[in-house]
C-alpha cells in the first residue's frame, strides 16, 4: 500500500492594477515560512503593459502591467473577456490550480470567476476553483464597482467556495465597506483584519493562526497523492 502524501494546495497570484507578479511576489515572501512551506504559488503578469502612472512608482521597480481597463467610475470595462481568455489560457497551459490568490484588481478578478466559472462564462475550460484568498477585495455589483455583463450573476447566491478575505482598516482604495461586503457574499468566510492600508500585510501572530486555520481548511478540499 502507498502511503498517502498531501500535496501543497497550488495557487495562481494576480497582482494589483499597475503592479505585476514580481511586485506580489516580493509582498508575499515576507509571510512567515509556516505559512509559505504549505503553500505553492505561481504569480502571473497582466497581458497588458500599464497604461498609465503605476500608483508604487519610486517604491517598486517597473514593469508594471494591468489586467483589463475602466471608465472613471468603474461602469464600463474594456479588455475583460480578454484578460479571462489569457487566464483560462495560461491555467490550461501550466495548471491545474487549486485556488486564486488576488491583491487589489487581482482580488476584485479572483472574488468574480468562482461565480462565473459556476455560471459557465468564464473558466471553462480547467478544474473548478476551490478557494480563494482575496487581499483588499472588492465586488463587481457593490459600491464602487459597477456590473460587467459576465458577472452580473456572479454574486447571485451565497458562494460555497472556501475564502480568506484580507482587509485593511486604513484601506481608501477598497474600502473597508466594500470588502466586507465582499466577504458577505461568501459562506463562512475566513478574515484577517489588519491597521494598515491597501498593501499585502506582514502577518503577525494572530494572522498567521487564521492562515494556518484556512490552509487546513483547504487542504479537506485537495486530493492527496499516493506515493
Amino acid at each position: 500500500m502507498g502511503s498517502q502524501v498531501q500535496r501543497k494546495p497550488r495557487i495562481l497570484c494576480l497582482h494589483g492594477f499597475r503592479t505585476s507578479a514580481e511586485i506580489l511576489k516580493k509582498l508575499v515572501l515576507r509571510w512567515p515560512a509556516t505559512v509559505l512551506e504549505k503553500l505553492d504559488l505561481v504569480f502571473l503578469d497582466g497581458p497588458y503593459p500599464a497604461q498609465g502612472k503605476s500608483a508604487v512608482e519610486g517604491f517598486f521597480d517597473p514593469p508594471y502591467y494591468e489586467w483589463f481597463q475602466a471608465n472613471q467610475d468603474y461602469t464600463e470595462y474594456t479588455n475583460f473577456e480578454e484578460c479571462l481568455a489569457f487566464i483560462e489560457d495560461y491555467m490550461i497551459k501550466n495548471g491545474p490550480f487549486d485556488g486564486l490568490m488576488g491583491f487589489s484588481q487581482g482580488a476584485v478578478l479572483s472574488a468574480a470567476l468562482p461565480g462565473m466559472q459556476r455560471d459557465g462564462v468564464a473558466l471553462t475550460k480547467v478544474p473548478k476553483i476551490k478557494f480563494l484568498i482575496l487581499i483588499s477585495g472588492a465586488k463587481f455589483g457593490g459600491s464602487k464597482f459597477g456590473h460587467h455583463k459576465l458577472t452580473s450573476t456572479a454574486f447571485s447566491s451565497p458562494l460555497e467556495c472556501p475564502s480568506l478575505h484580507i482587509i485593511g482598516e486604513m484601506d481608501t482604495t477598497n474600502t473597508k465597506p466594500e470588502s466586507t461586503a465582499l466577504l458577505e457574499s461568501f459562506v463562512d468566510p475566513f478574515v484577517i483584519n489588519h491597521p494598515k492600508g491597501h498593501t499585502v500585510p506582514k502577518l503577525d501572530e494572530k494572522s498567521t493562526e487564521v492562515m494556518l486555520r484556512f490552509i487546513e481548511r483547504i487542504q479537506k478540499t485537495m486530493p492527496t497523492d499516493e506515493e
